[in-house]
């Protein structure tokens, strides 16, 4: 009997961690587009969106060995808002005036088809940049230092002076 309460007790615990995280561990602060929308107003920073879906196993791992990294962890928060956003999610969103709903004869939320200029790959990070510059999608798996490389690029604003290319022939990552 103490062995199974003992096995339930571990079951349950392992189960609550699961949804509360590990305490003191950084973390991205994902935000919703709505407040998103509403800390512009207040602050202007790049919006980065990170398009995800269930069932995708890049995802996953860009979860882990990405957006877990500190240095990463640390930039996105002090520079970006940050939303991570279901792409076959059925709630409808509004951002910039426009309502988007799921669009079931696609299979996708009609934001995330804007966002990732319909090319369906996953995961996939957006940029929007500050002020209604034009969104860049960025499919597929973003290691630490092509995030770091994207990330930069936008949160430090060198967007506005140089070319992307230019950019990232001079550019040395620092991230692990």
């Amino acid at each position: 009997m103490q062995k199974v309460l003992l096995l339930l007790l571990l079951l349950a615990g392992w189960h609550l961690s699961s949804f509360t995280g590990t305490p003191g561990k950084e973390q991205v602060v994902w935000m919703r587009f709505e407040e998103a929308e509403q800390k512009l107003k207040e602050q202007q920073r790049p919006v980065l969106v990170d398009v995800y879906t269930d069932w995708c196993g890049w995802c996953k791992v860009m979860d882990k060995k990405t957006y877990a990294r500190p240095q990463v962890i640390r930039y996105l928060n002090e520079n970006f808002y940050n939303i991570r956003f279901d792409a076959e999610s059925k709630e409808p969103v509004t951002w910039k005036g426009k309502t988007y709903k799921y669009d079931h004869t696609r299979r996708i939320h009609e934001l995330a088809l804007e966002l990732i200029t319909g090319e369906m790959a996953f995961p996939n990070t957006v940029i929007i940049p500050p002020a209604g510059g034009k969104s860049q999608s960025i499919p597929g798996f973003l290691a630490p230092r092509d995030m770091e490389l994207v990330a930069r690029y936008y949160g430090d604003g060198v967007y506005r002076k140089r070319s992307f290319d230019n950019w990232a022939r001079t550019f040395r990552p620092s991230w692990k």
